[in-house]
């Protein structure tokens, strides 16, 4: 049985387990949540599921968030359907994050939403103003291991992302991209 077939065979189990765990708030739930961080199994994923449900802005069915995955600004970020977020990624959705369906995120990636700036010189650069710029990935997208996305950028529909690469500029649909920083490899065909 598939991951899909499992979440839907218990779909109202967790229904019911989202609104009970929803009872102790946003605070609570982000608390719960940061526990079962490194839980395995079965039972990590859907714990993570419910405690998630109760404090993202949008969060989709069968979505699965793996051990280690830090997520930050939660309120920020929006998940579709039948995603998988594999361990220790680093999502920091200060400037927003939408995720859209069907789609798989690799080991060791990062989102990051926010960037420095430098422009007075009077501060370290670490106290410059930060900025703020929405991530965004389309439907149907495979962003390989160790992948780096930073903020303002979209990666449209059907695209993959080759493992390592940093992506600072948006590409559009059917693309392979990868590098540093990337760049277009080849459009995928629709075979």
């Amino acid at each position: 049985m598939t991951g899909r077939q499992k979440f839907k065979k218990y779909n109202s189990v967790i229904n019911i387990l989202v609104l009970f765990f929803g009872i102790f708030g946003k605070k609570l739930n982000l608390l719960f949540f940061n526990l079962f961080r490194w839980t395995g199994g079965y039972s990590g994923l859907i714990l993570r599921y419910i405690f998630l449900k109760n404090i993202i802005k949008k969060l989709g069915l069968n979505v699965a968030i793996h051990p280690g995955v830090f997520l930050l600004n939660i309120k920020n970020i929006e998940i579709g359907n039948n995603v998988s977020i594999h361990p220790m990624c680093y999502i920091e959705g200060a400037g927003g994050i939408k995720i859209g369906n069907n789609v798989s995120i690799a080991h060791s990636t990062s989102l990051i939403s926010t960037n420095h700036t430098w422009d007075n010189e009077s501060l370290p650069i670490k106290y410059n103003p930060e900025t703020f710029d929405k991530i965004i990935i389309e439907d149907d997208v495979w962003i390989g291991c160790g992948v780096r996305i930073l903020s303002g950028v979209k990666i449209s529909k059907r695209s993959v992302v080759a493992r390592g690469a940093v992506v600072n500029k948006s590409f559009t649909e059917k693309s392979l991209i990868g590098g540093l920083p990337a760049k277009l490899i080849k459009k995928i065909n629709d075979c």
